[in-house]
């Protein structure tokens, strides 16, 4: 459950810049796609010991990259 409050967060911050640069709405759906995709990628990795941080930041690089943002952070997290 909180990692679900970062991940809002970040989606309220998409929304507001998709607003102010009057930008499509694709961005925020990407930030559901890239937290949804967070969220499922610690669920199964769970299962191998394998966690990634939902915060601030990995939510926003999730939502505005969408899958090769949520690739990068997985590699990020391999090479740490």
């Amino acid at each position: 459950m909180e990692a679900l409050i970062p991940w809002a967060i970040a989606l309220v911050v998409l929304y507001l810049v998709v607003q102010f640069f009057s930008l499509s709405l694709s961005f925020v759906w990407n930030g559901v796609i890239g937290g949804i995709m967070l969220w499922l990628l610690n669920l199964v990795g769970g299962i191998f010991a394998f966690h990634i941080p939902i915060n601030i930041i990995s939510a926003l690089i999730a939502g505005f990259f969408g899958i090769p943002g949520v690739v990068v952070i997985v590699i990020y997290h391999l090479l740490k």
